[in-house]
């Protein structure tokens, strides 16, 4: 005789469905991006023994400008900026848009 298996009464859909449906899934996709670039160029920085000072002279900016790379909960850096810190520690920036395989899809009824 088969054995019943028990469904989860608990069990629903993913942490992402839940975000989408409370309105903020992009910005914590957003945050969440940024605390690991953050952290990447914070280990290349350590790795490299290269100071905050040094590091803001290689990308021709301020140190505050280079604490906002550095701060993962700040948001608003330009493209530009995140290549040029990118280049100060030796790395490159790659960036490239996949297709959503999670998506919800409407059919008309």
């Amino acid at each position: 005789m088969a054995k019943a298996t028990k469904v989860n009464p608990h069990a629903g859909s993913s942490f992402d469905d839940f975000l989408k449906e409370d309105g903020i899934f992009e910005e914590v996709q957003a945050r969440a991006l940024k605390r690991a670039l953050a952290e990447q160029l914070d280990e290349a920085m350590q790795s490299g023994k290269l100071s905050k000072v040094n590091m803001a002279q290689r990308m021709a900016t301020s140190r505050s400008q280079l604490d906002r790379v550095l701060d993962p909960s700040n948001l608003s850096i330009q493209l530009d900026t995140l290549i040029k810190a990118a280049s100060a520690v030796g790395r490159t920036v790659e960036i490239r848009l996949k297709r959503d395989t999670k998506r919800t899809r409407v059919t008309a009824t």
